[in-house]
């Protein structure tokens, strides 16, 4: 096999399993009780509020932004933004499923800070992973991205994030209070982690992870 050739099955390999730990963060969020990601309170909150299966809304919420996406940043749209449109609020939904159906696993306290741990992390890693495999962004993790680039490097992709995370939690917490649901089922303390560390953690595995493993630490010192 051709190195560009192994190159690519790499890239892909890493563009995959990042969506796989980001449905597995969302899920894990979901069953931790702790309150969601950010833009998982959003979609939450309007989905509750629109009466919608929440992989629906969330994949006509990544279609809105992908329109955006497409006029001012083409170059983040690939194979994995739409792989990640598609399956990142089944794949969540799914693993929902399996653990609280299925297996109908019960969430004593110690699990559900094991959740919410492990939800922080796989909601960095994931991103970082497709973000350096360079193979398409979800149209929302390209919201940071862009608005570095349109600010010159004035505001650095991890206060960007930040700054998308904690707007959209806003807006979730508007549609959960006009929707009469509980806030507490979709904002608590997972949301607030998420919201105000997943851009800073994201940067960290994307230098000390997911870089070295495609091996671009190597590549930069050639160049």
């Amino acid at each position: 096999m051709k190195k560009s050739d192994k190159m690519f099955v790499r890239r892909m390999i890493m563009m995959l399993a990042g969506i796989a730990f980001i449905s597995l963060s969302v899920g894990l969020y979901r069953l931790s009780g702790f309150g969601v990601d950010a833009f998982t309170c959003m979609n939450l909150g309007i989905s509750g509020y629109l009466n919608m299966q929440f992989g629906t809304w969330q994949l006509i919420m990544n279609a809105a932004i992908l329109i955006v996406l497409f006029f001012q940043g083409r170059e983040y749209i690939g194979a994995g933004t739409i792989v990640n449109m598609v399956c990142v609020g089944y794949g969540a939904d799914l693993f929902c499923w399996l653990a609280q159906d299925l297996a109908r696993i019960e969430m004593s306290l110690v699990l559900r800070i094991g959740a919410l741990i492990f939800g922080c992390l796989f909601a960095g890693l994931g991103v970082a992973f497709y973000m350096v495999a360079e193979m398409g962004m979800s149209p929302y993790d390209s919201v940071a991205v862009m608005l570095e680039k349109m600010t010159h490097g004035k505001i650095p992709f991890q206060y960007a994030r930040v700054c998308s995370d904690v707007t959209v939690v806003i807006v979730g917490i508007i549609f959960c209070l006009l929707s009469g649901n509980s806030l507490w089922t979709i904002v608590g303390l997972g949301t607030i982690c998420n919201a105000c560390f997943n851009g800073p953690v994201i940067q960290f595995f994307r230098i000390h992870v997911s870089e070295p493993l495609l091996g671009m630490s190597g590549m930069k010192e050639n160049l």
